[in-house]
């Protein structure tokens, strides 16, 4: 008989992805939700919704209390997504124990594969290829040996033992740095999943995450559903997938297959599961030589690929399989049910916005739009709506676009992919939709030329935000993004918040780091956003750099501290951060304690500034400050290039026709002092033809003049007063328009739209350059 109801353990976009499969069988579906997910969609969506006691991460951890909430909505299973309780042996006993499935594997298997290291060794009794490691947990005395053996041939991977997702995971190539990673990743897996045991093995630098999606039923039978493309990560975290894996061959595809049906076979495996390999790009081994790394127990957040390629609903075969139904039953036992239909991507919308320096900033706010894509080929997973205010206590993702094409041709899927980025609104919070765009339009995606640490080594590139990064096909907003100098919600596109703005400071607009403080989604996070950091008798609080949760503090109340020194640890972006002290002194006071959500810029501690030693950080030799470095006085001079004082022939030859300079025109408009200019240190692309000095002098800010500045500031409020003015210069190449020029028009006409402007263009000009 089958299940009449299923509790679904989880949250967000895997609990619907759930629910809607569970529907579609006849199921009754009942979702539960924590004190700060009582406006989550998944409550909405269910049949029934059970509250749980808590908030956050913890309420659904609570395995009495899920256990509790079946049993009070009469559930005879148990669905637990991903992440959270999925891969528990524990609670899939408890629930066996109480008479509830767990729709997942076996206790056995979540025991064994919940072990990395009992894993490895599993694959390697069936001749499965596994790195050089040791199998067990290991101290750091023995994680340092181990480093040692391998002799600078290759870096070492520290991972948890009881690990996935990233956590309690780094990579190491420097021996000095094994202490801390080894200390960081213990502290995560403990967060993470109760146990700090690691293990160590070799760590291949160059290297194709692939992995094969593997089924099983109680009468033993295993089949495959072919492999899934990881490659695309940041920091060990998935950022897209894809189904099948491009420019692999037959076969090496086939015995990375082989591999794992070997070791699925060889436990009995039964339910669903993903079997992991890292494929050598370019390492010291030779040909087409790949690694076993891990098994996942449960649910994948990349199963839509392998549901789109070959047209097999994954969640609901789970399902099936739980209550006892063979493959033959649920119709997976034909000879080509695991034969891919074209290609398929899916990219994960995280809430983030990535910096070029590769750190990540976490956003948050109350979602002001929200659309998604869709069209043909096109499926997005999530849990978004207007006027959903997220919290900072989960995971970033948002939602999942999953599109298939049927051609054989990789770059129609990106191209449809691309397209269906482009028609995704978001409006009120920051997401990673640029950096995606940036990554489906890079030439090593499309001709697949890309590795697990790619991202890593070209974040610089791909967290570039500009008008070349792809269409917007949808509507902006026309609702002010500033008004009365009240902190609005950030822009969809980039991540910087329309703020209230400081006229006088031309980054303003830009000053994502000290200003953002967006909409959040609890009372104590909004009590937090409008702290200030002065403290105590005058001390001066040390802010927090990123939103995210306080793992362990390092210092105490009257503790001196020295620049440099660790005060505590964050967790932001399954990683931990230690928080260093900017400034010496006397701890007056302890803002926050472990388990705290905070935002950015909250401050943490509270310092009373004083002499306390040299810092810890190495000390700046003392320095003449009349002096000017050589980058600042070369700054000074290219600047002065663009003054009309330092362009006597142009400015005579200007006023000889009766005219006066474009800079004069602007000044009498703006009010005294207040316009800042954009990029007036370009010049004219010509520099096949002219010297730098040349164009310098000629073809000062390529005859564009451009910034904000505030008009009858007197009048009007700051932000009121606040223009864009964009004026061509005829003295520079008879006004032409020239690539540069143009560019910066663009961007200008760009910021003018976004941050919602007036605009002021003195037109006159010579057309197109040629």
């Amino acid at each position: 008989m089958g299940f009449q109801s299923i509790l679904v353990a989880n949250r967000g976009e895997i609990a619907i992805r759930i629910m809607r499969a569970a529907n579609d069988l006849g199921i009754n579906a009942v979702a539960v939700y924590s004190e700060d997910d009582s406006q989550a969609l998944h409550r909405t969506v269910a049949d029934q919704a059970v509250a749980l006691k808590g908030r956050g991460v913890p309420a659904y951890l609570n395995m009495d209390g899920i256990i509790e909430a079946a049993k009070e909505s009469n559930c005879d299973a148990i669905h637990p997504g991903y992440g959270f309780l999925a891969e528990n042996a524990a609670f899939a006993r408890k629930c066996a124990e109480n008479g509830i499935a767990f729709i997942g594997p076996d206790v056995e298997h979540l025991e064994l594969f919940g072990d990395k290291g009992r894993a490895r060794a599993a694959a390697a009794n069936v001749d499965v290829p596994i790195l050089k490691g040791i199998d067990r947990s290991v101290s750091l005395e023995e994680a340092q040996e181990f480093y040692a053996s391998l002799d600078g041939k290759s870096g070492m991977m520290i991972k948890a033992v009881a690990g996935g997702g990233g956590r309690g995971t780094r990579a190491v190539t420097n021996e000095a740095d094994i202490e801390d990673a080894y200390n960081r990743c213990r502290s995560e897996a403990n967060i993470a999943f109760g146990s700090g045991e690691l293990y160590v093995e070799e760590f291949l630098e160059r290297a194709r995450h692939i992995e094969v999606q593997i089924l099983g039923d109680k009468s033993g039978n295993i089949v495959h559903l072919g492999e899934r493309e990881c490659s695309i990560q940041r920091r060990y975290q998935k950022i897209v997938e894809i189904a099948p894996a491009p420019n692999l061959s037959e076969t090496l595809r086939a015995n990375i297959i082989y591999a794992a049906l070997s070791l699925a076979k060889s436990v009995n495996y039964t339910n669903l599961g993903t079997f992991e390999f890292l494929v050598s790009v370019k390492t010291a081994y030779e040909g087409d030589s790949f690694f076993f790394i891990e098994t996942n127990a449960r649910l994948q957040v990349e199963h839509t690929v392998t549901e789109a390629v070959t047209g097999v609903d994954i969640v609901q075969a789970q399902i099936q399989l739980s209550e006892g139904s063979s493959f033959t039953d649920i119709g997976l036992d034909g000879p080509n049910i695991s034969a891919p239909r074209g290609f398929a991507i899916q990219t994960r919308i995280n809430m983030e916005t990535l910096m070029e320096d590769g750190t990540v900033k976490p956003s948050g706010g109350t979602l002001r739009s929200y659309e998604v894509p869709n069209g043909p080929g096109v499926r997005t997973d999530g849990f978004g709506y207007a006027g959903y205010t997220t919290s900072p206590s989960y995971d970033s993702l948002l939602a999942k676009v999953i599109v298939h094409s049927p051609s054989p041709k990789f770059e129609s899927a990106v191209r449809r992919s691309l397209r269906a980025l482009s028609e995704f609104r978001i409006e009120g919070i920051s997401a990673n939709i640029p950096f995606l765009t940036n990554v489906l339009n890079h030439p090593d995606f499309i001709n697949w030329s890309v590795h697990t640490r790619w991202v890593d080594e070209n974040v610089a590139t791909l967290a570039k935000v500009d008008s070349s990064a792809g269409p917007k096909r949808w509507v902006e907003s026309a609702e002010a993004l500033i008004t009365n100098g009240s902190a609005q919600q950030a822009s969809p596109l980039t991540g910087t918040a329309p703020v209230m703005v400081d006229t006088s400071d031309p980054l303003a607009l830009f000053d994502y780091d000290r200003q953002v403080k967006g909409a959040q989604g609890s009372e104590e996070v909004a009590e937090n956003n409008s702290a200030n950091l002065i403290g105590p008798d005058g001390s001066v609080g040390v802010a927090a750099p990123i939103q995210g949760t306080i793992i362990q503090i390092s210092v105490s109340e009257g503790d001196e501290i020295r620049v440099g020194q660790e005060i505590l640890i964050m967790e932001a972006m399954k990683m931990e951060h230690v928080i260093k002290a900017d400034t010496p002194g006397i701890i007056k006071k302890i803002n926050v304690a472990p388990d705290d959500i905070i935002v950015e810029g909250h401050p943490l501690i509270f310092v009373e500034k004083a002499d306390v030693g040299d810092a810890i950080l190495e000390a700046e030799d003392a320095i003449d400050l009349d002096y000017i470095r050589p980058d600042l006085e070369e700054a000074y001079a290219r600047h002065a290039y663009t003054l009309d004082e330092n362009r006597p022939e142009a400015v005579a030859k200007r006023y000889g026709r009766g005219f006066r300079m474009a800079r004069e025109n602007i000044a009498q408009l703006v009010d005294e002092g207040t316009f800042k200019e954009y990029g007036p240190l370009v010049v004219a692309r010509q520099h096949q033809r002219f010297t730098d000095e040349e164009l310098r002098k000629n073809t000062p800010a390529d005859g564009l003049v451009a910034g904000i500045g505030s008009v009858n500031g007197k009048y009007f409020t700051p932000e009121r007063a606040r223009a864009m003015v964009i004026s061509y210069d005829y003295t520079v190449l008879a006004g032409t328009q020239g690539g540069r020029n143009h560019y910066k028009q663009d961007r200008m006409f760009e910021l003018a739209e976004r941050f919602k402007i007036p605009l002021v263009f003195f037109t006159e000009g010579g057309g197109g350059r040629p």
